[in-house]
């Protein structure tokens, strides 16, 4: 889901950090704000005003949308879910679990749990709006406190839709898990309203738009369409954890991978590994030891003029806990690491020993084949039974 990630702050030791995309939101929430909302609500303030109006009314949105997440990370550290972080990203923030709840009750209470601290949230608001226009605060500031306590309130409600992955539908889908004892089945039905209800949300975007609300119909759409993107790929994570958790990167790795030496000639390497066998990585071995890895990425940065000098000692990436995984790593961890480093492949290494390599669609592959066949039965080397 996420691009880059960089670290913001820590809460309660909870990791708060930014995707690149979160930058366009504070831009979209100020925008909408200094230029729509504020100047319709306070007539005849200055533009400066309406601004500084619209920059706190993100700031208190984005402290809100990471309170609102807190919530359920706490809850999640209660019942034993292990939580990599809360990332802020185009369309809000999640809290990042690295597995699924242990029980039905346990995905209720996190899901509930965002929601009664958005209301909390709203009250607050609500309360300090009342009591300092009460004793004659200014205007904006007032203005600000209020447009807080409505949109927490905003938040509270839409959240509780529902529509997989939104909080109401986490709830909707506890329930059906804790009836039919399926987790699969109950999050297939829960992912399928939810991308109904973001499909929903793009036509309601579309009318708003042909009727001339062109800032409220591009957030229907856009959050229409996250919804729609979201509910889809939750249903996938959790097949991705079915098919490859518990099975070793072992099984989809590529063993006895074409390598070079580190005096390899860059020129050489581009002609006679990139090109011609179409590698995009390429271990770096000398005596039988695994010393760094070449890419595409790192060749390209080299002056083409000076390839035939070059040789891959000058390029290499030394072997890190980034790029290198050991046979019997879990699938679903080398996945994860995938996923953090935007890395495609990950060299598999017993100490200083190349084994082989993984690629990430190999494992896409596999994956694939599940959602295939989602109604078979998982045999006990992951994959689909009778293979």
């Amino acid at each position: 889901m996420f691009g880059k990630r960089v670290p913001l702050i820590r809460l309660f030791g909870f990791e708060v950090r930014f995707d690149l995309s979160w930058l366009i939101l504070v831009a979209l929430i100020v925008w909408t704000l200094s230029a729509g909302y504020f100047p319709g609500a306070y007539a005849d303030l200055p533009a400066s005003t309406y601004f500084w109006m619209g920059v706190l009314g993100a700031i208190g949105l984005i402290a809100s949308i990471v309170l609102h997440e807190l919530s359920h990370s706490l809850v999640a550290r209660r019942f034993g879910i292990e939580i990599h972080g809360i990332t802020l990203f185009v369309f809000g923030g999640a809290a990042e679990m690295t597995n699924e709840p242990p029980s039905p009750r346990a995905e209720f209470v996190m899901a509930v749990a965002g929601p009664v601290a958005s209301l909390v949230l709203a009250a607050i608001f609500y309360l300090l709006r009342t009591a300092l226009d009460g004793v004659g605060f200014p205007a904006p500031l007032v203005g600000v406190l209020g447009y807080l306590a409505g949109i927490n309130v905003i938040l509270a409600v839409f959240n509780l839709m529902p529509a997989f992955p939104l909080d109401g539908g986490r709830m909707l889908r506890a329930v059906l898990w804790g009836w039919r004892g399926d987790l699969r089945w109950a999050t297939r039905i829960a992912a399928n309203i939810g991308g109904g209800f973001g499909l929903a949300l793009i036509l309601l975007g579309v009318l708003n738009v042909v009727g001339g609300n062109l800032i409220g119909g591009m957030w229907y759409f856009l959050i229409g369409l996250f919804v729609r993107a979201a509910a889809a790929s939750s249903y996938q994570q959790l097949m991705a954890r079915e098919t490859l958790g518990g099975v070793p990167v072992s099984r989809f790795m590529r063993r006895d991978p074409l390598t070079v030496t580190p005096d390899t000639r860059v020129s050489e390497l581009v002609e006679a590994y990139f090109l011609q066998h179409y590698l995009k990585l390429v271990p770096v071995v000398e005596t039988g030891r695994l010393l760094g890895l070449v890419d595409v990425r790192a060749a390209k940065a080299v002056p083409r003029e000076t390839w035939a000098e070059r040789r891959v000692a000058d390029i290499m990436a030394p072997i890190s806990a980034d790029n290198t995984i050991s046979p019997g790593t879990d699938a679903i961890k080398a996945l994860e690491l995938i996923q953090r480093t935007g890395q495609s492949r990950l060299l598999v290494a017993e100490g200083d020993h190349l084994v082989g390599i993984v690629a990430l669609k190999d494992m896409l592959n596999a994956l694939t084949m599940r959602l295939d066949f989602p109604d078979l039965p998982q045999s006990r080397h992951g994959a689909l039974a009778g293979r």
